[in-house]
């Protein structure tokens, strides 16, 4: 009998010890949640160089929106597994907030900063974006960089089906068929700089929609400056002189190596072309299309 009640005093300090670290790992998790609650709760603008400070007013329904989401993530209940086996809680104290590994760039295809502000703040649009950057330079963000935008819809970049999930949508305002301004690729380019280093997304995943979206989107539009970008270390650009591609060549393959959606041939080359040929946005895979994207395709 003295046996057993030994065992069973051994059993109940071994579950006292095991339980105390638990706890304390809860209180940890528990605080860096309420931390990271704050950081995707932040509607303080950030100044950026040459960039003119713009507040504007958040409505009732992203906060609403906002607070779903800190709930979800605070939920600890356990779940049933189709297998009849329930999940069970135990925080870990070693995590943080997910990060965007890639820029998406868009124009607005409206009139003006205010009626894409319109457009993103109408739920049956059901479409937003992070940032938008005025002709004049004004930048306005709509969203925390760590939450999840509606920007670039069906679309695809190598392996990644879910691009929203992993890239901070820009849109700039510009119908389509204009010149972007100087003060509107220079304030572009001062965002582009501070998330650059910010989040450590490489210069090759500064992308536009119609890469991503090559059978359904064309923007930004053949007069975006990609060239420019490329040139302040924000995405890519072919060498001044265009080596010839060696034999065996697969241009195909190496538009998927790049990263787009090559299922439809005809598309991806007119995508590929908007962005790094521009002059010439056709299908045609002549020459010059072939040396350019081996020269890409190097670089990647």
């Amino acid at each position: 009998m003295n046996k057993y009640y030994y065992y069973l005093l051994l059993t109940l300090v071994i579950a006292s010890c095991a339980s105390k670290p638990r706890k304390a790992n809860e209180a940890e998790y528990d605080s860096k949640l309420n931390t990271f609650r704050e950081v995707i709760s932040s509607k303080e603008p950030e100044p950026l160089p040459i960039v003119t400070k713009t507040i504007i007013s958040i409505d009732s329904l992203y906060t609403k929106q906002l607070y779903t989401f800190k709930d979800s993530i605070s939920r600890m209940n356990p779940r049933d597994l189709q297998n009849g086996i329930k999940t069970e809680w135990v925080g870990t104290v070693n995590f943080n907030l997910r990060k965007p590994n890639f820029i998406i760039i868009h124009h607005t295809a409206q009139d003006s900063l205010q009626q894409t502000i319109r457009t993103f703040s109408l739920t049956r649009t059901q479409v937003s974006a992070h940032y938008i950057v005025a002709d004049n330079g004004t930048v306005v963000q709509m969203l925390n960089d760590y939450l999840r935008a509606w920007h670039a819809g069906k679309g695809s970049w190598g392996r990644d089906t879910d691009i929203n999930s992993s890239s901070i949508g820009i849109e700039l305002d510009n119908n389509g068929n204009e010149p972007f301004s100087e003060a509107q690729i220079t304030s572009l380019m001062a965002l582009l700089s501070k998330l650059q280093k910010q989040y450590g997304i490489p210069a090759q995943n500064i992308i536009g929609h119609s890469d991503i979206a090559p059978t359904r989107k064309s923007d930004p539009s053949a007069l975006f400056p990609w060239k420019t970008l490329a040139e302040n270390g924000f995405g890519i650009w072919a060498d001044d002189t265009l080596a010839p591609t060696p034999e065996g060549f697969n241009p195909e393959l190496a538009l998927r190596i790049i990263g787009y959606d090559t299922k439809n041939l005809s598309a991806a080359i007119k995508a590929f072309k908007l962005h790094y040929i521009q002059s010439d946005t056709t299908p045609t895979l002549d020459e010059k299309t072939v040396n350019m994207i081996y020269n890409i395709y190097k670089k990647i």
